[in-house]
């Protein structure tokens, strides 16, 4: 097949990347570079069925010959990110997902959008399933985020319904692994940055909030299945093994080996106003129609991403 995947050079799209190419298909990476990076995909530089666009999804997309699929994970998805930048997150969930549908209804493209777990909110029920409509302040700080995806999912399904595209939408519960970036302000890149460091692990307010973490290669099994199914309705992508984030900051030390001090802290910018209290998938839908769930156990994904950032901190 041939593939544009939007976000290419990002965390995750990079790893997608690695996996169509492996199974054999040509690969399109799309990325304006704002929060992806080129060495992310460096070790793809010069592969025969490797292609790297750098672009703006929010422009229209040109890609010459056929496509099979457009994978559309182009997104601000971090706290540092969207409120940076809340325009442009804004744009890239309403206008870049119009211009990725465009393009796959042009090119009789199977679609899959990267939705997540931020478009139940703060929920009220727990854990989320899909079914749930969710609980999003529309104009907090991070409704920039959460209302950009939900409406990317209504214009999906819009597009599915009245243009039959063939369309997927995968929301993706917290997600780690080598390539995230260490200042994208999640807890995972925070922790372990901080661990190896020999800095103080800052857990927000009382660390009671809760959090479960899916590996990467698990991710991009999901996603891999879910293209190959056909479930047109959302997805949850996740780990069900819910944990706090204190517990989490005590599982970072013990895997890294470190002995720094947990210190709870207030911030007193935006960072955590309508942060959820809870954050767990329920993936029954995922279990029936994919024959989906994570194996990656947390201390191994957590010691694969230290042994990532131990590199980029040049500690080794």
């Amino acid at each position: 097949m041939r593939i544009l995947i939007t976000g290419g050079a990002g965390f995750i799209g990079s790893h997608l990347c690695d996996r169509y190419l492996a199974e054999g298909h040509e690969v399109i990476a799309m990325d304006n570079l704002r929060t992806g990076s080129t060495d992310n995909i460096a070790h793809l530089a010069g592969h025969e069925r490797f292609h790297f666009i750098k672009h703006d999804v929010t422009d229209y997309i040109y890609v010459t010959g056929p496509l099979d699929m457009v994978l559309h994970l182009a997104s601000l998805p971090s706290p540092v990110d969207y409120l940076n930048y809340p325009i442009q997150t804004l744009k890239v969930g309403a206008m870049g997902t119009h211009k990725a549908l465009g393009l796959a209804l042009y090119k009789k493209a199977k679609f899959l959008l990267a939705s997540t777990s931020e478009v139940y909110g703060d929920p009220l029920i727990h854990p989320q399933d899909e079914d749930y409509w969710g609980n999003v302040n529309p104009v907090g700080p991070r409704g920039v985020y959460d209302e950009s995806k939900r409406f990317a999912e209504a214009l999906t399904m819009a597009y599915h319904r009245y243009h039959n595209v063939d369309t997927r939408i995968v929301r993706i519960f917290n997600t780690y692994g080598p390539r995230m970036r260490a200042d994208d302000g999640r807890v995972v890149p925070n922790f372990i940055c901080q661990a190896l460091r020999g800095e103080s692990l800052t857990v927000y307010d009382d660390g009671s909030r809760t959090r479960s973490f899916c590996y990467v290669s698990d991710l991009v099994e999901g996603i891999v299945r879910l293209m190959e199914s056909d479930a047109v309705d959302p997805i949850n992508l996740g780990n069900p093994q819910e944990m706090s984030i204190l517990e989490f900051a005590r599982v970072v030390l013990a895997v890294t080996g470190c002995t720094s001090e947990i210190t709870f802290v207030r911030p007193q910018d935006e960072r955590t106003r309508d942060d959820p209290q809870v954050r767990c998938p329920d993936i029954g839908r995922a279990q029936s129609q994919l024959g989906w769930e994570p194996v990656i156990p947390l201390e191994e994904g957590l010691k694969h991403t230290a042994e990532y950032f131990r590199h980029k901190l040049g500690l080794l």
